[in-house]
């Protein structure tokens, strides 16, 4: 049995309960909004919400944001099938899990993720998945950025076979090419994001969101449209111009 991906409530180990408490804040979130976007996973996800780039992209959305820091793909997978899919219907489920998944090997990992896609699918048919692949970690080149870029790789490949279902490369960026360092100004503790951080491992999200929701179609049909207008009163205000000699060489001068 592969721990990865078999659902399970994480132990309490501090003791205040605050796991449970979030998921049951969660539930009720689902009984009050009517997302459009739900993103789902771990402290990635739980900061998301209090950057520029949730403000900027995500908030006119209609987004929702389920994260729980330290949460590994079993978790995530356990909130799922316990009431976070209920109540709503997404257009789209967003996903970033894995990396805390200690001890699990990166077929494990790739696994828990993709039973998480499975069971999305399943509560929520209507709705679009974008799986966002793992980030690099650690200040230099480590096992386990090794794990996570073979995560990727694995998931590349299962994602690619299964319909309205999406991988986005959030990774881009992230290590110098001089000597595979990552900056603190992209991750402050070499693992969570800062604000620059964010809006590059997040830049690729919103693009395929806006993809999926026909905005940027809708904006290039406005600008058309605006440009269809400004055509229509240039040749009105040409039509009047050449109608008058008196104007005509008035403007001129």
């Amino acid at each position: 049995m592969n721990p990865a991906s078999t659902p399970t409530q994480p132990e309490d180990i501090q003791g205040d309960g605050r796991w449970m408490s979030m998921h049951k804040r969660f539930l009720a979130e689902t009984m009050e909004k009517e997302p459009e976007i739900l993103f789902i996973g771990d402290s990635l996800i739980t900061h998301l919400s209090h950057t520029n780039a949730w403000n900027r992209w995500f908030a006119p959305m209609h987004a929702l944001c389920f994260g729980i820091g330290g949460d590994q793909t079993q978790h995530v997978l356990w909130r799922v099938q316990n009431g976070e899919l209920e109540g709503i219907s997404p257009k789209i489920v967003v996903v970033l899990v894995g990396t805390n998944n200690h001890g699990h090997n990166p077929e494990q990992i790739a696994e828990g993720i993709l039973e998480i896609v499975k069971v999305i699918r399943q509560k929520q048919p209507q709705a679009q998945v974008v799986v966002c692949s793992l980030l690099p970690r650690g200040q230099f080149p480590n096992h386990l950025r090794e794990r996570n870029i073979r995560v990727n790789q694995i998931l590349k490949e299962g994602i690619s076979d299964l319909s309205d279902c999406h991988l986005v490369d959030s990774s881009e960026g992230f290590v110098q090419p001089l000597d595979d360092s990552i900056s603190h100004l992209d991750m402050y503790d070499y693992l969570h994001l800062t604000e620059a951080g964010y809006s590059k491992a997040f830049a690729p999200v919103n693009t395929i969101l806006r993809r999926l929701l026909g905005l940027d179609q809708e904006e290039e049909e406005e600008v058309e449209y605006v440009a269809t207008e400004d055509e229509s009163e240039a040749a009105d205000v040409g039509k009047e111009a050449g109608g008058s000699g008196d104007g005509a060489s008035a403007a001129s001068k």
